[in-house]
């Protein structure tokens, strides 16, 4: 299995009085199809998308980022030299990811598939942001309370046993996590995915324990007020991994109800990485998805 099939190479770089943030993106496939965004959610990168990217491309304009602290975009600074921020809300996240659609300055709204917490980053985009979607595909994700597995807890209590694991045991826990978003083990993906917060990957196994801080953390503020709204302003969908551990089956129909979804569907036999679960039955929900929601 090839890591990357769509590696983000280019840079976009955005500053605000309190931040830095750098993004490395790409764009792929067919330059005069309608635009499709990627977000992708923790712990994971542009690197899930690929497989369904490449389902995609004949027939559409595919924009794929790293989130700034993911793979090779450099986690965000903060302007007066103080360690970084943690950012449970993700605002700061969404505020990187509107600057770069906002760069991209594409002459139609694209559809936007969004997984993992993703899914409230896209919410922000759309609602806080004023950022125009032509649909929005929500696939497993983060965006309604209560949030948390009981590993946060675990970690955010003792932090400092967690920071003292040699690499060995390092990985053995980052891939034990991987492995249980995924309803069919496969030792492959559990490496690909776990790579980059291994001790001597890009990002490195304090960013890992930074990002469980964050989950344990989450919040959403006043955002779910709006998300009856949403409905009203684009076509959604939400699709769902039947056997979800990390976030049950029935959270799609609570999310869906909560958005006026147009669509709501189960996957059987997969957990929260679909992506990889059933490969060919999200392809085909997502496809038929963008060609009921794609202009003739």
């Amino acid at each position: 299995m090839s890591n990357n099939k769509f590696p983000t190479q280019s840079v976009f770089t955005h500053s605000t009085p309190t931040h830095q943030f750098e993004i490395k993106w790409t764009r792929a496939g067919n330059p005069s199809g309608p635009p499709v965004a990627f977000i992708h959610g923790t712990p994971w990168s542009s690197v899930v998308w690929q497989d369904l990217a490449s389902a995609l491309q004949d027939h559409y304009c595919i924009y794929l980022y790293d989130h700034p602290g993911f793979e090779r975009s450099p986690q965000p600074t903060r302007q007066d030299g103080k360690e970084p921020d943690l950012d449970p809300s993700l605002t700061l996240r969404a505020e990187a990811s509107a600057a770069l659609f906002k760069h991209w300055n594409l002459s139609q709204p694209p559809h936007v598939l969004a997984h993992d917490n993703g899914g409230l980053v896209s919410l922000r985009l759309l609602l806080e942001h004023g950022i125009r979607f032509s649909s929005l595909c929500l696939i497993d994700v983060v965006a309604l309370g209560p949030f948390g597995l009981p590993l946060f807890d675990l970690v955010a209590n003792n932090l400092a046993v967690f920071q003292k694991l040699p690499p060995g045991f390092q990985e053995g826990f980052i891939r034990s996590y991987i492995k249980s978003a995924l309803h069919k083990p496969d030792m492959e993906i559990e490496s690909m995915l776990a790579a980059q917060w291994l001790e001597d990957g890009v990002q490195g196994f304090s960013r890992f324990l930074q990002e469980i801080l964050q989950a344990h953390n989450r919040v959403t503020g006043d955002i779910e007020k709006q998300y009856s709204t949403v409905g009203s302003k684009l076509p959604v969908k939400v699709i769902w991994g039947n056997n979800d551990s990390w976030l049950p089956s029935k959270t799609a129909q609570r999310l869906g109800d909560a958005l006026n979804a147009r669509e709501i569907v189960l996957i059987d036999e997969a957990a929260h990485l679909v992506h990889y679960d059933q490969p060919g039955k999200l392809a085909f929900e997502v496809g038929t998805w963008l060609i009921k929601n794609t202009a003739s």
